[in-house]
């Protein structure tokens, strides 16, 4: 069955044999960063932030980045996917010391490569990050619309980071600038923070949430994110290996499908955590019951319906899928 993933950060994406070969060539150290196994290593919330932090140091010329997503995008076509979404934080590229058009320009090389070579059609989402405050989310998303005039790639705009810091609500201008600009939104809420999140980021105008899974908590929010249609970014392995949700049992997939919402899965950031789109399609599936075949194209194809993508490159993926299912 063809795969589609709505929700990955690029820099957590980066595959471990990468960041080695970087690492190398950079002569920078990453001791303890990798396991013999080829695993990243962490053991808790804030060691995985740092983690992640450290892998994604090594990336300090465009031409990484356009490695970087080259490599994950060839990856996920080996797992079946037939189209992908990427956060980009040009935020995180200006730390690195690379320009943001670069940065952007140079991740849209990648997935260029990628789908020529393995017939993988990717976007991008350029992210502000919400704790470093409402003028870099501002900047953002200014730099998201210049971009994307020129740039067909780049489609959309969301907000990361942590759901603690500030509202929002802070973030609505750059919203209705994206929004205007005739990008796709989508915010990160209701992860770590409860129904409220979630309910700020509807006002944000945004047609996805960002996991969105603490909508559970509150039947009149579920009976809202139907009645409008909202897609649900959910990443079930990164929820429960980082402790959002106690236990696989105690996920809350199956309320929020069984309310009506348009769910789908992807992997967040795979690599840190062990997983990849295919099998957080597996818990999806786990999760939810129901026929098995039936529960993954309704996966795949709700996040085709939700993608920030062209009408025509839609429904070429939809043929994709619905051929998939007729041959099976």
């Amino acid at each position: 069955m063809p795969l589609a993933e709505l929700h990955c950060h690029i820099e957590g994406a980066a595959l471990p044999e990468l960041v080695r070969e970087l690492a190398h060539r950079n002569d920078q150290d990453i001791t303890g960063l990798i396991d013999e196994d080829g695993g990243y290593v962490w053991t808790d919330f804030d060691d995985f932030l740092s983690a992640y932090d450290k892998a994604a140091s090594v990336f300090t010329r465009p031409e990484d980045y356009s490695a970087l997503a080259y490599t994950y995008a060839a990856y996920l076509a080996s797992k079946g996917a037939i189209y992908s979404e990427t956060f980009a934080s040009t935020d995180h590229a200006e730390r690195a010391g690379v320009d943001p058009m670069a940065y952007l320009a140079a991740l849209t090389d990648g997935i260029k490569r990628a789908e020529a070579d393995h017939g993988i059609i990717s976007r991008l989402i350029p992210t502000g990050v919400r704790h470093f405050g409402t003028e870099a989310i501002n900047r953002a998303a200014v730099i998201a619309i210049e971009a994307a005039r020129d740039n067909s790639f780049i489609t959309g705009f969301g907000i990361a980071g942590s759901e603690v810091a500030g509202s929002l609500l802070d973030a609505k201008a750059a919203f209705e600038r994206c929004g205007d600009a005739g990008l796709g939104l989508t915010a990160h809420a209701g992860e770590w923070t409860g129904p409220p999140t979630i309910r700020d980021a509807l006002k944000l105008g945004v047609t996805r949430v960002g996991h969105g899974i603490r909508a559970a908590e509150d039947e009149p929010l579920m009976a809202e994110l139907a009645q409008k249609g909202i897609t649900l970014e959910v990443c079930p392995v990164s929820n429960i290996v980082l402790q959002a949700v106690k236990s696989q049992a105690a996920h809350p997939a199956k309320t929020l499908y069984d309310a009506g919402i348009k769910l789908t899965a992807s992997s967040d950031d795979p690599p840190h955590f062990h997983t990849n789109l295919a099998k957080d399609t597996d818990v999806m599936v786990e999760l939810l019951g129901g026929d098995e075949r039936q529960m993954r194209a309704m996966l795949t194809r709700n996040a085709l319906e939700a993608a920030f993508v062209d009408e025509p490159t839609r429904q070429k993926l939809l043929g994709k899928l619905d051929s998939a299912l007729a041959s099976a």
